[in-house]
């Protein structure tokens, strides 16, 4: 049995992948999808000082509790900023990684800094009037809630490298509309022995367009 934890992207909650941690189970694993602080229906908890920083801990917070100590945790889009400053923080808790679409950083760097000229306009065109949040973009899901906008600028800081877990998986959509965000990290990886990278024909959100194909990675990466 594998402990996957599945960390949502900005501003969605654990409902994103409460369908993926039900088929985890059927197949004998144990599944936590989490929401974060501020968002979702933690949204009664954002404050101008949530961050990412904030989000990691959430994850550290998790598998300290449950005494997780062979989790894989699997991070979509924004997600991956929190999986990786999570699994560097308690890497003896972590077995493996998985970026589903998702941001890659080293550290020093942001989300702000990865993604591209389109997804910062989406960030600071939908500043809520409170200053310290971005609003959920008119496509998404009704249930998206206003995000933290200081987890979206916040640099994550990193003592060891990604070569200390034993699997470390990406997940790539090819069916974006216009340019991926995560091309260049898609082609680097590609060229990469040490990582499991997988091509899915989907939009952005994999949970939704290929449910049954990415939980067939995850199968595998148990």
């Amino acid at each position: 049995m594998t402990t996957f934890v599945l960390v949502p992207g900005a501003w969605h909650g654990a409902w994103t992948f409460q369908p993926l941690a039900r088929g985890l189970r059927e197949h004998g694993h144990q599944a936590y999808a989490l929401t974060l602080t501020g968002v979702g229906d933690r949204r009664h908890l954002l404050t101008a000082s949530v961050n990412l920083d904030t989000h990691i801990q959430d994850v550290v917070n998790l598998l300290e509790d449950e005494q997780i100590t062979d989790a894989v945790l699997v991070g979509h889009s924004y997600g991956g900023m929190v999986i990786t400053g999570a699994a560097d923080r308690v890497p003896g808790r972590v077995r493996g990684l998985v970026y589903v679409d998702a941001l890659l950083p080293r550290d020093g760097e942001s989300c702000w800094s990865l993604v591209t000229d389109r997804e910062r306009e989406w960030y600071l065109g939908g500043v809520g009037r409170d200053g310290y949040t971005s609003e959920p973009l008119p496509f998404f899901d009704p249930r998206a809630t206003p995000h933290p906008l200081a987890s979206l600028m916040q640099a994550v800081r990193l003592e060891g490298g990604l070569d200390r877990f034993e699997r470390r998986d990406f997940v790539y959509a090819t069916a974006w509309e216009g340019e991926s965000p995560f091309q260049a990290v898609h082609r680097r990886l590609s060229n990469d022995p040490a990582w499991h990278v997988h091509s899915v024909a989907s939009g952005h959100n994999i949970m939704r367009d290929a449910p049954d194909e990415l939980l067939k990675i995850l199968l595998d990466a148990a």
